[in-house]
Parts: structure tokens; C-alpha cells; sequence
């Protein structure tokens, strides 16, 4: 045991807890023993005997001199040990024995501190990469310098710590082929609660085809065997965050500007707004030919507002009519001491602000000589924007043999300012960060470098390059699309060390970078393994097993194996890596938390296996997940197609079907839970739940107590998927857990469909369902779908889907008639289409087109012509509730409805989908479309095209209560008195509606016309669900108490069963089959037991004499057979589907015939009935629709905030002449205002949901009262809501906004609309906003969420915050 410390009890950075040395009683490798050893001896003596006797030497080779070093250092040590065992107070030794066993830190020892354990000795093995080094028991090393061997093995008690200082200046990089830590050994670099301060660097070096693999390791790795400890902890800073306000491309509002001409002669101009950066006038004089031109300029800068930006740069030439007027306007306006004495071909360039004089005068001249003027003559002003941000105008003027030039430049000076959400004061100059995309490709996402900024507060930072694309920092229409922000830079780094090209067998035809960096892996049975706040790039191999972070079959890893400190992941940086971020491989109730993945390849987040469960993602961000090679669902289409070792045969892949997965979050295994994460781009998902039937890889063969597809959901709340191609959210499939063979060829772990996720209590199908709960998600910009989810039962509430290709669908968990049923339900949730995150071009955005809302240009999801939904019905049931849709508008290129359904679906669609309680915005065209043939829709004729149904519980779509609505052209569900709504290609109608499911055997190709009695002249082709299978399968939906008549394109099949799905009791139709007339029949009744396809309770059906026999008597079992059309007919007023399955008619037919089996001709008008109406249409309702649509009015990530919806109105001159009010909506509450003038409201930010403190009308004659009442009454902690109405002159506030929020003083005059958001106190938050417009134009709609309560606020008797996601983190790590 390690000697006491200075304190007289044990450190806290002491030998592993389960390695061999030190072993306490009871040592059972990976269970936790007492941190701490025995109490230390109290006998100085014997304590010293025992530090001595523990000093045994290594066990590898040193060179003489190392060799003469430590014996001197023994030598020295006993003498010091002897001047201890002389000391004569207590406290002499206290202070000898801190001073002269030498530690080598220049601080007071903390017990805390891994690398002032008294019994380190310092450690230099210097530069040998042939050095093979083992440090065991008795070897307590601490490295201080930079050092190179070839390998290191840490066993049997041995200790390396990286030395720190307190000042953090110590720089160790460590360069080795690997460090293996075997039983009893342990590599600490700080420790939870002594961060390491300084740089500490592992550097992982070799190539894969050369030097020696390790068993199980391989090559370039850490490895921790059993017993072994791996802590490795950094600064604690804050790992990721979220834009607090938008960066834009260019970093400046409306974008750079550069212009560069030739020969433009004369006196080119542009006009800056001083507030913006943004060029407002575009001129070009030419004063050299013409002196109507020198004229113009004049009235031109007479007529520009003080405070005006204005360059200038000669073209070619200028002064031949350059009036003197001229001259002296652009002196007194803009100071020019130059332009008075310009000459022929003269370059001149000049920046300056209007009335600004000559102080903000900058400006150049330069000689022409020789067709050149040898060089530019360049002006250049600085300036900021009302943000904050810091930008430069340039203009230019020069003769380059002789060609003359002439250009301007607006750009940003000295980097690019961003507002973060939250505090990044632990962020440093030097730090590279990343900025997510918010469009629709992941590879809008940007790597930046911080710079110092004296200036910034700790909720900004400043970068050094400019963007090139938008990135959106705001809630826009509700929803949260604020950007990720996360630090790649960490103070302890591991890497791998690179070659500067692909070479080897590293899947170079897919690479042409090199992918064989370094890896992490830890085994079953480690003592302790905890990794914080560390850097890993370069990491992981396209090679099996070879990731950043993986924990290999570990088994569980929190207290219910036995650790008191389970074991956990945080903080780490994990970027441009190879393979992975983190693979949790047979391994359970591991913490993933505040991690970073950037840019690497295949998925980010893995559970292999499908056996991992209890694992705990909190607050992780993963981004520019990229294609991978290792298993079929990591490759793209490329990959899929080329990598054919794995099939059977000849087969060649379909990449839709068994590859292109590549996820952000793979979560193979339901039991595991996801917090308040964000998968923010990656190739295929960002979170992709998968059902396992079986373990696979190394768990194969391992036996599932709860069968995954079976077990209830573990906690998913508040995460957010944006920038995902495929999916956002995808829940659905599971992986081919066979070989490849014969019969099917395809590769072991491609995608499997086979897989349906139905949750039950205890993972026993015999027990009541347990709906898994998608609580708190927020979908955006994925280019296909926002969320996929299919199983049931499955619940998702509180949620948001914005800019999706569509944004929800629900997919049932298996078919009929083997699956009991189950719904699906979303409520309480924000569905928008087109939202104004209008996005930009780059990165793989491939498709740009006109908004349906406001007609500017937007990037859009998958192609400009694709119909946009925001919730998609599959098949079904689902009840969708409490719900709003937003701003879903068609265009000429494309259809956009709030409610659609899956296009060409040859499934079944039910009619037990139900929707109610929900609420379509006043821009929403098409609340519900059912596809019409054209782009995408195909020719819309398979059988789920034409089933397509819903029932309108409440009349909150259609506005009739009760209805059903359907395809206009189905006429088995319409009566007389159904309403058309052609625009959705829709019928709404009255009714009771139920599903005919109808199976044919060995009957493929065949199709089935249905028709029902009362439209005979419109029947229905059904193709079948696969129209190739052996037995194919129709289910059409139908009117009950009607009578239908079913023919065949082909010969009447032999063998047909009938299900009844979705018939409660007394429900009944009429099914006329047609049949050639010499046929005889078998008819059978049954009940078919779902679990084991068994049947029970068989009867037979006995004819009837005559169709009015039939009738007679409905509750008999009995058919009748009209030999005259060939119509076979049977009813059961019982028939209803219960808890096995659904009751069955088997029909077994006998005939020779072979001809066309179509009775049409024959049954009507025999059989025809005159349409009616079962059920009475109702009345349409008048009103609005009380409780409908979501009650929350924004969604986002973080939910524990109270933001305040706050919306502006802001008509120009044409509308308000037309009556139209302005408005200041605040939290629903409107403020209307139809008077000229300026509304002031003051609101207190402390209170949660609003409270008015002030609401203040400013007429135009009492305006230049504003700025005092501005500057003094309003009281601290105040949000500052104000806009105008009409032309409001002399709006002399400037200087009070200034006081409210604003940078510097704005540009306030001849605005046709003012908006302001401001806050009065001592704090300068990032949503203060100035909105200005040009005269007699207004701003339009506004809308803004204000954060309320923020702890900057200073907020008296502020509560403490209910934070959920903490409780729910709490409660799932409480495991035993």
C-alpha cells in the first residue's frame, strides 16, 4: 500500500482497485473494493520501511546511464530517509518529507491529484521507438517530458501518471505503437476530482502493414484488460451548446459584397447601410464624358441620410466633367481632401460615412505614369453593426498596363462574433469548434478557430474564417433550430498518428485518405475505467473491432456488477475519425454523456450486438456521420454494390433494402435510454432503433431472457434530429442474423425487414402491451422523413417535425391476421411545412425552389417537385390528437398538405385511423390530399392508394363530425348525400366502415374487383399486396350493411379465405363470390389462434335454398349459390375480431372451368340496390374548434426554459390604408393599434407565463417625449416590446435603444415600420432585436421567443429550475 499522506490518510489516486498488487480480501476482478487501503501505519519508522521496500526496479532494459540514475536516486532516498528518521518534531517531518521526497510539482500536494502521489518517481524514457517498456509492481512512474518508445505494458501494479503543474504549462506527448494495461496495472492522466491542467498528449503511431499485432488488441491501440484502470480526465468545460443567434453566411446579415470591374469609367459609388453592412444603392457616374452625370451625383449624395456608409473608385477616368458643385459635395458631405486636386486617369478611391466629416474619412490617390499607376489606390473604413459585429468597406482604384480597374469590398474585420446559449468562459483562443448545419446536408457543418476577444462575454466567442453557409440560431415558427455548437479542443488528446494517403489493404477504392488510425479498447472485468473531457481524433480502423471508444463485451459496467463507481464517458471529443465514436459491444449500464462524434465514419453511436441494454446517451451530439465499410448497414450504395465477399453466389446487394443505414445513434437493443441528445447530420439517421431476433456478432448464441422486439421502450425524451437524409427518427428492421446462403444469398447483418417492435410488460406477448413513449422530439430539415416509426403500441407526444420531406409517419407493427393489433398515437404536437428557415445552397443541397408561403427561395427535401406532408397515414391504426399544422401550401411544382398518406402503397389501409382535436393555420391549403397519377404518385392505383381512409372524429378537419373521409373515387365507402372536396382529391362521408381481408392460394397475378351493389358501374381493382405471390392478399375497406359482389381477371381461385377485420358485433355485409356455374363448394367457419396459426371452434357453413332464406336468418351460418350468375354469397352477423386473431370463412371451391371469372355482367342489375345512406350525413359546423391543436406554443431543447412567444404585425402603407390593424401579440394576448404612432409594452421578464408592467401609446405628436421615457422609466429586468405604425418623423431614440440592448446608436430615419425587442438592466442578452423597413413598407408578420427568467436576469425569488432531464438521469443510473 502507498505510504500516508501528508494528511495522515490515504490519497485518493491509489493503486487500481482490482489489480493483482495490493489485492484486498474478497478480490474478485471487475467488483469494486474499498477505494482506500488499510489506515496507514502510525509508526513513522515502519511507514518508512514500507515506502522503501516497495521501491523494486522494472523489469526492462535501460542504458548505463539510466541504470547510474536510479541507483543514485535510491542512494539519495535513503539518505533522506535518514535525515527523517532524525527529525525532531512532527512537524519537521511533515514539512521534510513534502519537500524531500521530491515531488515534482511546484504546488502544495493534493491528495486528489494523481500526479503528487508521494511515491512517484519522475520518468523519462526518452526518444527510442525500439524501446519495448513494462512497468510492474513497485514501478510508480510519473512522465514530465516528451517520450517515444515502441510499446509500453502497465501489470501486476504498475503506475504511470502524466505530470502536471498548476499553472497548466506542462506540455507531455507520449508517442507509442500502444499501451496495454493488464491485470493490476493503471495510466492515470488527472483524475475526477484533480483535472489534469496542462497538455497531455498520447500519440498512437504505425502503419498497418508493418510491426507486430497484438492478440485481441491488434495494432495502435490503448487496451485494458481485466483488472486493469484507465482515468483519464481533462479541464471540465462546457462540451457543447447551441447558437444563441443566427450566423450567416459571411458572417454579416445580407452577405458580403465584391465587385470588381474594368474600364467602368467614371466615379463608381455604393452606399452601405451603417447598421447592416448591407449595400443599399449600386451607381456608376460618369463624370468624365458627361456633366449631366456630375449633376446626378450631387442630388444623389445630397439626398442620402447622415450616417450613410459611401465608397467610391474611379474607373478609368473621372474629372473631365466633374463640376466644381460636385466637388465640394463630396468634401462637405464626406470629407474628401483629395478629390479637389484629382487629376487625368488619376486612381482615387475614397471611404466615408455622410456628415461624418474628415475624421471618418479614408481615402487614396495614386499617379498615372506610363499606362500604370503602380500600385492600388486603396480606401478602407472599419464599422459595426447594431449586432455587434465588426466589419470593413474597401474600395479600390488602379491602372495595371493599361487596363484599368476599379472594385469594392464589404466584409467582416478581425473574425466572426457568435452567441451561444450558454456560458463558454472554459472555451480559449486556439479552440477549434463546429458549427452543425441547419439545412437539409449535413455538410453544411463548419470547423471554425476561436480568437481572442477581450470584448466578448461568456456567452460569445470569436472565429477566425468566415462562414460559407447559414446557420440558424433562433426558434423559428415554434420550433427550436437553433444550431449545435460544440469544442473539439480538449487539453489531454489522443490520436492517431496519420499518413498522408490511403495505402494497404485499407479500402483505398472508397478512401483516398488514410483510415488506420488509433483505438480504445477496454475489456471484461477492468477495475475502473472513467474517460473525461478527452480529445480523440484520428481514431478507430475500417477493421472490426477497431473504434475510438469500445467497450467489448464488458458485461454490466454500473453497480449491478458489482461497481461502486460505474463505469462512464463524458466530455469527449471525438472528430475525424475512422470508424465509430462509441461502440458499446456487449456491454450494459454504461454512462455516454456531453460526448461529441464529428465527422466520422459509419455509426457514430453503436450497440452491436443487440444484447445492450441499460446504457444511458445523455446530452450527446454526433454530426457528419459518414458511410463506413465494415458492416452492410455502414455502406452507402457504392460500398453495397462493390463489397460482395460477404453474399451468396452471384447476389448482388439492393442498397435501398440492405444497406444505407449509416447512423448517427444505432440502438440495437429498446431497453436503453436517450436524453437530450442530438444527431444533427449523418448519410442515412440520426437515431435508428433496430430489433435484433437473435444476439449476433460475438453474442451469438447467448440466450435473450426478454426478446428485444418484445421489450418496452427505455426513456426517449427531449432529443432533437435535424440534417438527416433518410430519417431523422427511424424505428423499424432489424439485421439478417443468418449467413448468407442459397437460399438467401444475402450478407449476415444486412438490414432485415422481419423485425416488428411490439412492446409488451415483461417482453411476454401473453401480457398487456406497455406503449413505448417518444416523448420531446424535434425533427427538422431531414430530407425524407422527420420520423419513421412502426410497432405498437407507440405514443408520441410534445413534439415537434418542421421542413421534413414528411414529417411523421406511423407504420403498424406487422399484418394481419398474425399480429393482435395495436395502434399508434401522436399528440400534443407542432407540425410545420414550410418554415422560415429558408436555408442555403452548398453542401449537398441539390434542389432550390419557390416557398408556397411568401414565393422566396428556399432549399427543399428531396426534389422540388416532391408532395411535402407533415403527417404521413401508412396503414394503421392511428389516432392523431391535439395537434396543430402550419404553413403547408402547395406551388405549381408540388403538392403540400398537412395530412397525407403513403404514396403508391400496396398495403391495407384501416378505417379505425382516427383523427380529432386538431388545428390547421390560416396557411394551410390542403389539410388532407390523397395524391392524384403525376411525379411521385405514380398512376395511384395500387390498393393502398385506393383505400386510403380516415375517420374525423370531431369534424376538425372536414368540419362534418363523425365522417369518414376517403379517396373521391372509392365508391365502397360513398352514399348520395357524401361531400366531394376536389381540391384534396377527397370524399367526406357518414357511415360505418370495416376491412374484407380476402387470400387466394396459388393464384399469382390474379387480380380481385370488388363492387359493391348500389355503384355497380364502379368497381375497385385490387392487384394484390404482392401481386407476383403464390397467394396474394386484398383487403379492401367497405361500408358495412351493404352488399358487395367480388370477381377475378382470371379463373376463380380453388382455395379463398375471408378474415372479417375490425367487425364488432351485429356488423355485417353481404359478399357475392363469382364462380363458374358448375362449381361445388366446401364453406368453413373458424377462429384462427394467433399465436400458433392453429384453428378452434370449426363449423361448416350449410347452403341456403334461396338468397331469401339467406336474409332471413343472419345469425345461421349459411351460404347460398345463385347457379344463374355464378355468385356465391355467405353473411355472419357475429363475426368480429377477437383477442386470437380474426373469425375465418374458408371457401374451397371444385370446378373444371378455366375461364375468366367476372359475373359482372350477369349480377347486375340482378343484385343492384338503389344508394342510400346508412348512416345520416351531418351538419356542417360553424365556429372555431374549441380545444383543438397543441396548447404548448413552442418546442424546445430545452424545455426546463420558459420562453415568451412574442409576434408582430407590422402592415406598410398599402395595408394600413386598407385597414389592416398592426398588432403585438404577447403570448396569445393581442395588442392592436389602427392609430399612427408607436406602441410601447413593457413586460416583466421574472414572471412565467406574462406579466404587462406598461403598455404605452405614442402618438406622432407626443414621440420626442420617448427617449426620456426610454432612458427612465422603465424598471430593471423589463423585455422592451415596441413598433410603430405609419411614417413617424423626429424618432430621436436612438441612444435610449442603445441602453436597451443595442450596440451603438441605429439608423432611424425614413423607416416605414420600426420593431425593437429590448431589455432593460444590467445585462446585454442576445435576443435583442431592431427591425427597421424602407418608407412606406412595412416588416410583416414577426415573431420572436424571449427567454424569461434567465439567471443573468438577477431575478428576485427565482425558484429553482425543474429540470426533467436531470430526474429522469438520476433515476435510470439508480439501476440496483
Amino acid at each position: 500500500m502507498y505510504a500516508a499522506g501528508s494528511r495522515g490518510h490515504s490519497p485518493a489516486f491509489l493503486q487500481p482497485q482490482n489489480g493483482n498488487g495490493h489485492r484486498s480480501p474478497g478480490y474478485v476482478p471487475g467488483k469494486v473494493v474499498p477505494l482506500r487501503p488499510p489506515p496507514p501505519p502510525k509508526n513513522h519508522a515502519s511507514a518508512k520501511l514500507t515506502s522503501t521496500s516497495q521501491e523494486a526496479p522494472t523489469t526492462f532494459a535501460f542504458s548505463p546511464e539510466e541504470q547510474q540514475t536510479p541507483r543514485e536516486d535510491r542512494k539519495q532516498q535513503r539518505h533522506k530517509n535518514t535525515f527523517i528518521c532524525f527529525a525532531i518534531t512532527s512537524f519537521s517531518f511533515f514539512v521534510a518529507l513534502a519537500v524531500i521526497l521530491g515531488i515534482s510539482s511546484k504546488y502544495a500536494p493534493d491528495e486528489n491529484c494523481p500526479d503528487q502521489n508521494p511515491r512517484l518517481r519522475n520518468w523519462d524514457p526518452g526518444q527510442d521507438s525500439a524501446k519495448h517498456v513494462v512497468i510492474k509492481e513497485g514501478d510508480m512512474f510519473r512522465l514530465t517530458s516528451d517520450a517515444t518508445v515502441d510499446s509500453i505494458v502497465i501489470q501486476d501494479g504498475g503506475l504511470l501518471v502524466f505530470g502536471d503543474a498548476e499553472d497548466g504549462s506542462r506540455n507531455v506527448t507520449l508517442r507509442t505503437r500502444y499501451i496495454l494495461i493488464q491485470d493490476g496495472g493503471a495510466l492515470h492522466i488527472g483524475a475526477e476530482k484533480c483535472r489534469y491542467r496542462s497538455k497531455a498528449t498520447i500519440t498512437l503511431y504505425g502503419k498497418s502493414d508493418e510491426g507486430e499485432s497484438m492478440p485481441t488488441f491488434g495494432k495502435k491501440f490503448i487496451g485494458v484488460e481485466a483488472g486493469g484502470t484507465l482515468e483519464l480526465h481533462g479541464a471540465r468545460r462546457t462540451s457543447w451548446t447551441m447558437l444563441a443567434r443566427t450566423l450567416h453566411s459571411s458572417g454579416l446579415p445580407f452577405g458580403s459584397y465584391t465587385f470588381e470591374k474594368d474600364f467602368s469609367r467614371g466615379l463608381n459609388v455604393r452606399v452601405i447601410d451603417q447598421d447592416t453592412a448591407r449595400v443599399l444603392e449600386n451607381e456608376k457616374f460618369d463624370t468624365h464624358e458627361y456633366h449631366n452625370e456630375s449633376r446626378r451625383l450631387q442630388e444623389f449624395l445630397r439626398a442620402q441620410d447622415p450616417g450613410r456608409i459611401v465608397a467610391i473608385a474611379v474607373g478609368d477616368s473621372a474629372v473631365k466633367s466633374l463640376l466644381q458643385g460636385t466637388i465640394q459635395m463630396i468634401q462637405d458631405r464626406l470629407g474628401s481632401k483629395l478629390i479637389q486636386g484629382l487629376g487625368y486617369r488619376q486612381a482615387w478611391a475614397l471611404v466615408g460615412v455622410i456628415d461624418g466629416g474628415s475624421s471618418s474619412c479614408n481615402e487614396s490617390v495614386r499617379n498615372y505614369e506610363n499606362h500604370s499607376t503602380g500600385g492600388k489606390a486603396l480606401a478602407q473604413g472599419e464599422f459595426y453593426t447594431l449586432e455587434g459585429q465588426k466589419f470593413s468597406v474597401t474600395a479600390y482604384s488602379e491602372w495595371i498596363e493599361g487596363i484599368s480597374l476599379s472594385g469594392f469590398r464589404v466584409e467582416i474585420a478581425d473574425g466572426v462574433k457568435l452567441h451561444l446559449l450558454d456560458d463558454v468562459s472554459s472555451w480559449e483562443a486556439g479552440d477549434r469548434i463546429m458549427v452543425a448545419s441547419t439545412d437539409y446536408s449535413m455538410y453544411q457543418a463548419e470547423e471554425f478557430t476561436l480568437l481572442p476577444c477581450s470584448e466578448c462575454s461568456r456567452f460569445q466567442v470569436k472565429v477566425k474564417e468566415t462562414p460559407q453557409f447559414l446557420h440558424v440560431g433562433e426558434i423559428i415558427d415554434g420550433i427550436d433550430m437553433r444550431a449545435e455548437v460544440g469544442i473539439l479542443t480538449r487539453n489531454v488528446v489522443i490520436q492517431g498518428e496519420m499518413e498522408a494517403s490511403c495505402y494497404a489493404e485499407n479500402q483505398c477504392q472508397f478512401f483516398d485518405f488514410d483510415t488506420f488510425g488509433g483505438h480504445v479498447m477496454i475489456e471484461k472485468n477492468f477495475t475502473s475505467v472513467h474517460l473525461s473531457y478527452v480529445e480523440m481524433k484520428h481514431m478507430g480502423q475500417q477493421h472490426l473491432g477497431r473504434y475510438p471508444v469500445h467497450f467489448h463485451l464488458c458485461g454490466d459496467v454500473d453497480s449491478k456488477g458489482g461497481y461502486r463507481h460505474p463505469a462512464s464517458v463524458d466530455g469527449l471529443s471525438i472528430h475525424h475519425s475512422f470508424s465509430r465514436c462509441i461502440t458499446v459491444h456487449g456491454t450494459n449500464g454504461l454512462l455516454i454523456k456531453d460526448t461529441i462524434g464529428f465527422d466520422t465514419l459509419g455509426h457514430c453511436f453503436f450497440l452491436e450486438d443487440g444484447v445492450e441494454q441499460r446504457n444511458i446517451l445523455f446530452h450527446n451530439l454526433g454530426l457528419l456521420t459518414k458511410p463506413g465499410t465494415l458492416l452492410p448497414t455502414d455502406r452507402n450504395s457504392s460500398m453495397c454494390t462493390i463489397m460482395r465477399d460477404g453474399v451468396f453466389g452471384n447476389y448482388v446487394p439492393v442498397p435501398t433494402t440492405d444497406c444505407m443505414a449509416v447512423s448517427t445513434f444505432w440502438i440495437a437493443h429498446p431497453n436503453n435510454h436517450l436524453i437530450s441528445n442530438a444527431a444533427a447530420g449523418s448519410q442515412d439517421a440520426g437515431i435508428w432503433y433496430l430489433f435484433h431476433k437473435e444476439p449476433t456478432g460475438e453474442s451469438t448464441g447467448l440466450q435473450l431472457l426478454e426478446k428485444p422486439e418484445l421489450t418496452p421502450l427505455g426513456i426517449f425524451y427531449n432529443n432533437r434530429v435535424h440534417s438527416n437524409f433518410k430519417a431523422g427518427l427511424f424505428v423499424d428492421k432489424g439485421v439478417k442474423t443468418t449467413n448468407s446462403s442459397a437460399s438467401d444469398p444475402r450478407e449476415y447483418l444486412c438490414l432485415d425487414n422481419s423485425a416488428r417492435f411490439r412492446p409488451h410488460q415483461d417482453a411476454d406477448p401473453e401480457k398487456p402491451r406497455v406503449a413505448a413513449v417518444i416523448d420531446r422530439l424535434i425533427a427538422f430539415k431531414n430530407n425524407d422523413n422527420g420520423a419513421w416509426v412502426r410497432g405498437g403500441d407507440i405514443i408520441v407526444q410534445n413534439s415537434a417535425f418542421a421542413d421534413n420531406g414528411k414529417g411523421l409517419t406511423f407504420a403498424s407493427d406487422g399484418s394481419f391476421p398474425s399480429d393482435e393489433g395495436s395502434s399508434q398515437e401522436v399528440s400534443e404536437s407542432l407540425f410545420v411545412g414550410e418554415s422560415k428557415n429558408y436555408g442555403s445552397q452548398g453542401g449537398q443541397n441539390k434542389y432550390m425552389g419557390t416557398g408556397g408561403i411568401d414565393q422566396k427561395p428556399r432549399t427543399l427535401p428531396r426534389n422540388r417537385t416532391f408532395p411535402i406532408r407533415g403527417f404521413q397515414i401508412y396503414d394503421g391504426p392511428i389516432h392523431l390528437t391535439k395537434s396543430t399544422f402550419k404553413k403547408y401550401m402547395p406551388t405549381p411544382d408540388r403538392y403540400s398538405s398537412a395530412i397525407g398518406f403513403l404514396m403508391k402503397n400496396s398495403w391495407q389501409t384501416t378505417p379505425r385511423n382516427n383523427v380529432s382535436l386538431v388545428k390547421f393555420g390560416p396557411q394551410v391549403s390542403l389539410n388532407v390530399f390523397f395524391g392524384k397519377p403525376g411525379p411521385w404518385f405514380e398512376d395511384c392505383e395500387l390498393d393502398g392508394d385506393k383505400n386510403s381512409i380516415f375517420h374525423d372524429v370531431d369534424g376538425s378537419v372536414t368540419g362534418y363530425k363523425d365522417a369518414y373521409v376517403g379517396r373521391m373515387d372509392n365508391y365502397l365507402i360513398r352514399h348520395p348525400n357524401c361531400i366531394n372536396v376536389t381540391k384534396w382529391n377527397a370524399v367526406v362521408c357518414s357511415g360505418t366502415y370495416a376491412q374484407v381481408y380476402v387470400q387466394t392460394w396459388n393464384t399469382p397475378n390474379l387480380s380481385m374487383i370488388i363492387t359493391r351493389d348500389e355503384y355497380p358501374s364502379h368497381p375497385m381493382v385490387l392487384r394484390g399486396i404482392n401481386q407476383r405471390a403464390i397467394s396474394p392478399q386484398y383487403q379492401p375497406v367497405v361500408m358495412l350493411e351493404k352488399g358487395y359482389t367480388i370477381h377475378w381477371n382470371g379463373p376463380a381461385p380453388r382455395i379463398t379465405f375471408l378474415y372479417l377485420v375490425n367487425f364488432n358485433k351485429d356488423n355485417w355485409i353481404r359478399v357475392g363470390l363469382c364462380y363458374p356455374s358448375n362449381t361445388s363448394f366446401q364453406v368453413t367457419f373458424g377462429f384462427l389462434q394467433r399465436q400458433n396459426g392453429s384453428l378452434s371452434r370449426m363449423e361448416d357453413y350449410e347452403p341456403a335454398q334461396s338468397m331469401e332464406e339467406l336474409q332471413r336468418k343472419p345469425s345461421e351460418r349459411k351460404f347460398y349459390f345463385d347457379s344463374g350468375t355464378g355468385a356465391h354469397s355467405h353473411r355472419d352477423g357475429h363475426s368480429y375480431c377477437s383477442a386470437q386473431g380474426c373469425e375465418r370463412v374458408k371457401i374451397q371451391a371444385a370446378t373444371d372451368s378455366k375461364d375468366i371469372s367476372n359475373c359482372m355482367a350477369k349480377a347486375y342489375p340482378q343484385y343492384y340496390r338503389k344508394p342510400s345512406a346508412v348512416k345520416r350525413m351531418p351538419s356542417m359546423l360553424t365556429g372555431l374548434c374549441q380545444g383543438c391543436g397543441t396548447h404548448q406554443m413552442v418546442f424546445t431543447s430545452d424545455p426546463h426554459k420558459s420562453y415568451l412567444p412574442v409576434r408582430f404585425q407590422s402592415p406598410g402603407k398599402a395595408e394600413t390604408q386598407r385597414g389592416e390593424p398592426s398588432v403585438i401579440s404577447v403570448n396569445g394576448t393581442d395588442f392592436t393599434f389602427r392609430s399612427a404612432g408607436v406602441l410601447l409594452l413593457v413586460v416583466d421578464a421574472c414572471s412565467v407565463p406574462f406579466r404587462l408592467t406598461e403598455k404605452k401609446m405614442f402618438l406622432p405628436a407626443d414621440v420626442s417625449q420617448m427617449e426620456e421615457y426610454l432612458k427612465t422609466s422603465i424598471p430593471p429586468r423589463s423585455i422592451v416590446l415596441l413598433s410603430t405604425r405609419g411614417e413617424i418623423k423626429q424618432m430621436n431614440i436612438s441612444d435610449s435603444l442603445v441602453l436597451l440592448g443595442l450596440v451603438k446608436p441605429a439608423h432611424l430615419h425614413s423607416k416605414g415600420g420600426i420593431v425593437f425587442l429590448g431589455f432593460s438592466g444590467n445585462f446585454k442578452p442576445s435576443w435583442t432585436k431592431l427591425f427597421t423597413s424602407p418608407a412606406e413598407q412595412g416588416l410583416g408578420v414577426l415573431e420572436q421567443y424571449v427567454p424569461l427568467q434567465m439567471e443573468d436576469y438577477e431575478c428576485p425569488r427565482a425558484g429553482s429550475v425543474h429540470r426533467r432531464d436531470l430526474e429522469l438521469l438520476q433515476r435510470v443510473s439508480k439501476v440496483l
